[in-house]
């Protein structure tokens, strides 16, 4: 019995085992296997034999040998009592490591997968997962990319649904009798969850009768969340909200199924969040961009395990997302006197459609609360200028070119950007129009209030100024995609711009067909669909462009992140002659397709009347 109440003391103390119930606890006891081990004895190799356990230090040392491949005098790690240890293995189901060995007499708990799983799907457990599984240690996880995908990809079962008319007393039956914590209730607006947690809270807290209807007992905390969003911003999204589930929908609005914790914990996503944690919690400016120096690395881990570039990309505008959000909370904890809801922090240009690569600027711009006085948004700016430094200094270009909120023409009032708004629809040449209307519409909310009301109304109002859609028709049109021209006559070297020459011709029209048909989409594959089987761009052509764009972004990210690599900053620029002759082909063939839906959409405006352009496409 000594040992197991020892046991019991370390499992009341310890994380993750703390966190869960005192009936998982007890079950963890029951099973685990106690055992002593003298100094320099191997207590788990779980390189060369699988292992379905998690080992529990009770006292003692252990030292722990995370490289199979390395065979140092030291070991990598040193755990004293109450330190987990094998967690990895037993999450992933392959033979993982570590090496563990008793560095001194040790008395060392077996405690069987089977059991001690149930401590790592809280959302204290997940926290537990993503500091402890570090993401660049590239051999601990599996090579599929299941769980570094999409959110839909950690769905495994369908979900149990139940009509908003059935009682409580009937979805608590079904419950029990499927073996679910939760059930999806259908809603004339959508879909509701109810859990086991929600269920005590309406009928024991708030005394519900079991006769009430189940809408009546809503999990008021459930997410609700596109199948195709990346699973690492979920499960930061379901920690913030202190939330048990996600209700999963397809891009149509149909139920795809239901993701809890415990399916986010025993994946190898919480592996992904340890660097989203990391710039979360930073306490200072220096170790913000400490942490952010891992970025690159954990891009190429998740490319090299399988996540499409697309969803790597996304994984890293939601990493800039952090280190901002951290930053400015960082930097108004030094002056207590501005209060941090009184602006709305937007992100702008690439991230702000979560498009942005290493090479990207952080461009920003802030909406006032009105009736801020000039006072108090001056000394709101001195702390965005800070912010910038903070951003530079992780390795960030956060004002190449003055696109920062830091400056007045993009930290102004709700009310003045969108009389700003009006001005630029109005005469888009005068105050940079075109160029602040393209700013506008890509702008995403970071921190504050979540809308886009300026952008909107362009989007709105812009077929209302025919003069004024020619125009920033002609502005999307002015950057050519270009290819062949680049390799007339080249003698020597020759870079190309990848995004000068190609992304960015792409991203001026896909922008503007989305404004001409009034859509507010954001990414460029988005606007592609918004835009495509209108007179504007043939349903065919919008398809071929939405993979044009993947293509060239994927290929634009693997160059960067082998730049980085080779100690130099990343760019969009790549030496003609270092393309493989494939990716040549590739971009070649990119800069046509680009190229050719520029020289049509010209042609086709010129001739044909504003109000006829975004008619449904004939034939």
């Amino acid at each position: 019995m000594h040992d197991r109440d020892d046991l019991r003391a370390v499992l009341e103390t310890h994380e993750p085992f703390s966190s869960a119930s005192p009936e998982v606890r007890e079950r963890v006891i029951a099973s685990a296997e106690i055992a002593q081990y003298a100094a320099g004895t191997l207590v788990l190799d779980a390189f060369s034999d699988p292992s379905s356990a998690v080992y529990l230090i009770l006292d003692g040392q252990v030292g722990l040998w995370n490289d199979a491949r390395k065979r140092p005098l030291e070991p990598d790690e040193i755990l004293g009592p109450g330190r987990v240890f094998g967690f990895s293995a037993m999450i992933t189901e392959r033979s993982v490591g570590p090496k563990a060995i008793a560095l001194t007499q040790a008395r060392v708990a077996r405690l069987p997968g089977e059991h001690a799983a149930a401590a790592f799907v809280t959302r204290q457990g997940a926290r537990f997962l993503a500091d402890n599984l570090l993401p660049h240690h590239e051999d601990t996880l599996p090579t599929r990319a299941t769980g570094y995908q999409r959110l839909g990809d950690l769905i495994v079962e369908s979900p149990l649904q139940v009509p908003a008319s059935a009682s409580i007393a009937e979805v608590a039956k079904a419950m029990t009798d499927q073996g679910r914590t939760c059930a999806v209730v259908t809603l004339d607006d959508g879909f509701g969850l109810v859990t086991d947690a929600s269920l005590r809270e309406r009928v024991l807290v708030d005394g519900l009768p079991p006769t009430a209807p189940a809408r009546d007992a809503l999990d008021r905390t459930a997410l609700h969340t596109p199948e195709d969003t990346s699973a690492a911003e979920s499960l930061v999204g379901l920690i913030e909200a202190d939330a048990e589930a996600i209700v999963v929908t397809t891009q149509d609005g149909r139920l795809a199924g239901v993701v809890t914790m415990r399916e986010f914990a025993l994946s190898p996503t919480a592996a992904d969040l340890a660097v989203h944690q990391q710039l979360r919690r930073a306490p200072t400016s220096a170790d913000l961009t400490r942490h952010a120096q891992e970025i690159p690395s954990l891009l190429r881990h998740l490319l090299r395990r399988g996540l499409g570039s697309g969803r790597v990309i996304a994984v890293y505008s939601s990493l800039i997302d952090a280190i901002i959000h951290r930053a400015i909370e960082i930097e108004l904890a030094k002056r207590p006197d501005l209060p941090a809801d009184g602006f709305t922090w937007y992100a702008l240009g690439s991230n702000g459609r979560r498009e942005a690569v290493l090479s990207s600027d952080v461009d920003s711009g802030v909406a006032f609360a009105d009736g801020t006085s000039p006072e108090l948004m001056s000394a709101y700016r001195e702390v965005f200028a800070q912010v910038d430094v903070v951003l530079m200094d992780a390795g960030f270009t956060g004002d190449a070119h003055g696109v920062s909120a830091r400056h007045e023409i993009l930290s102004r009032t709700d009310s003045e950007w969108l009389a700003a708004a009006r001005g630029w629809l109005a005469d888009p040449v005068a105050d940079k129009g075109a160029i602040m209307t393209s700013l506008l519409v890509d702008s995403r909310p970071i921190t504050g209030a979540q809308r886009r009301v300026a952008a909107e109304f362009v989007a709105s109002e812009l077929r209302s100024h025919p003069g004024t859609m020619r125009l920033l028709l002609l502005d999307a049109l002015d950057r050519r995609a270009k290819w062949r021209s680049m390799l007339e006559g080249w003698r020597g070297p020759v870079r190309y711009d990848l995004k000068d020459h190609a992304i960015l011709p792409l991203v001026n029209l896909a922008r503007w067909g989305a404004l001409a048909v009034r859509s507010t989409a954001l990414s460029t594959p988005d606007r592609l669909r918004a835009c495509g089987g209108t007179s504007i761009l043939p349903q065919a052509q919008a398809n071929s462009l939405i993979e044009v764009f993947e293509v060239l972004q994927r290929l634009r990210l693997r160059y960067q992140l082998l730049q980085v690599a080779d100690g130099a900053r990343a760019s969009d620029a790549v030496l003609i002659d270092q393309l493989s002759p494939i990716d040549r082909s590739v971009v070649a063939q990119a800069v046509r397709e680009i190229a050719t839906a520029q020289k049509r959409l010209a042609n086709f405006s010129a001739y044909v009347d504003t109000d006829e352009w975004t008619r449904p496409a004939q034939g």
